[in-house]
């Protein structure tokens, strides 16, 4: 932890480049926000990433922050500040940090916060980063903020994942949560689907039509190195991971019609889980590994029905309209995201599994592929908003919305990557 020192003298210190960083689109108000502010950081001037910008924008993404608009100050890691005009701003908190650039070439980020409500100093940090790694002290920063103020777990240094197209070319890309420094795991002439992560985040499963059919492949996130899972007579398609990543259903058409099956992360023959004469599909594990949600039109139409990780006779689990796909537990157990139609619109809507209610959160009509934050608290989608296709985060009960920068072109199938081990 830092110790304090002496406070820097006051002057004016403008928002505007902070603002001018603050890419992710807002709307919506939370029903309960915290209020906090921050200044710039000292010597940021020199690195091209405003650290506290950053933090910002991550902090109201999660819709449980509301920026206050800061006191006229120049400040650091190491002032001892007068908090009683942030108080009077309505600030509960505020952070201050400085970028110090090291002999070494890297760049030491430091930060500390305050409770301005209490006049009470909660800690502070240090981040010897490379210049590339400027994005993630901020992320760390935000995850602390975060975790101190609500006390959860903060998502900012989690990863998404997600697949564009742009004219012949797809792309599976690897991406900071707020959708930043994206990097292409696979680029592909034919079509890439269905990215998932494995616990821990060190590698995905996706589909890929290289071989001019459906084949599922594993892929090491951090060498690119990958394996082959999946290849039998047919299709094999929508892999997703079991808890304990020591497996992955999928979706295989060996005997003839979609059914659900199971096989080992490491490969082998798979088992079948499903025993229908219909089309069962995106199976995904519940948090606690014991059930399979997926999808089948069994009943005359896709709905979403449960079973037992082991298999077994299924329960339908979604009841209203009659157009229900692509499930997505959260990781706390508490929620089930999914796309449902309602008027000839594809909407993404929320049910609180222990009563069954279901809330739509979008009034958008092309959403697809819900996927919640590991700590269940904001949702990945795709979308087209105002025209164009985008990638979008949402609060679970839908009042705060966020467009992600970064990602262009025809944009497809976000997962949301857990917290890292």
């Amino acid at each position: 932890m830092l110790s304090g020192a002496a406070a820097l003298p006051l002057m004016a210190m403008p928002w505007q480049a902070a603002q001018a960083q603050f890419r992710v689109e807002v709307s919506g108000a939370g029903m309960t926000q915290i209020p906090f502010s921050a200044v710039s950081f000292r010597e940021n001037a020199q690195v091209d990433q405003d650290m506290a910008a950053i933090v910002r924008a991550d902090l109201e993404r999660s819709g449980q922050f509301r920026f206050v608009e800061p006191v006229p100050a120049r400040m650091d890691e190491t002032s001892l500040p007068d908090l009683t005009p942030w108080r009077s701003k309505g600030a509960d908190a505020m952070f201050a940090g400085s970028v110090t650039r090291l002999a070494d070439g890297r760049y030491d980020v430091r930060f500390r916060l305050w409770d301005v409500v209490r006049g009470k100093d909660l800690g502070a940090l240090s981040y010897p980063v490379a210049t590339q790694d400027l994005r993630s002290a901020a992320h760390g920063i935000a995850d602390y903020i975060y975790e101190k103020l609500t006390g959860e777990k903060g998502v900012f240094s989690t990863r998404i994942a997600y697949v564009t197209k742009a004219g012949s070319r797809y792309d599976l890309w690897v991406a900071d949560a707020d959708g930043e420094n994206a990097r292409a795991a696979l680029t592909s002439a034919e079509p890439i689907i269905s990215p998932s992560w494995a616990p821990g985040g060190s590698h995905l499963a996706y589909v890929s039509f290289e071989s001019r059919k459906p084949v599922i492949y594993t892929q090491e996130v951090a060498t690119k190195k990958r394996r082959l899972l999946a290849n039998f007579r047919g299709s094999n398609s929508a892999p997703s991971w079991s808890p304990d990543g020591q497996q992955l259903v999928a979706t295989l058409s060996i005997s003839g019609n979609a059914q659900i099956y199971a096989m080992a992360s490491g490969g082998g023959e798979p088992r079948r889980l499903s025993q229908s004469s219909s089309i069962d599909t995106e199976p995904v594990f519940s948090a606690d590994g014991r059930t399979i949600f997926f999808v089948s039109d069994r009943g005359g139409s896709p709905q979403i029905y449960k079973m037992g990780a082991q298999g077994g006779s299924p329960q339908r689990v979604t009841f209203t309209g009659n157009y229900n796909i692509s499930p997505s537990p959260s990781p706390d157990g508490r929620w089930l995201a999914f796309v449902s139609r309602v008027g000839g619109a594809f909407r993404l809507h929320v049910m609180d599994l222990a009563n069954g209610n279901v809330t739509a959160v979008t009034d958008t009509s092309a959403d697809e592929s819900p996927s919640f934050a590991p700590n269940s608290r904001m949702i990945i989608y795709a979308t087209r908003d105002k025209g164009q296709e985008a990638l979008m985060t949402t609060t679970v009960d839908g009042r705060i919305k966020t467009r992600l920068a970064g990602a262009r072109g025809d944009i497809r199938e976000p997962e949301w990557g857990p917290f890292t081990r």
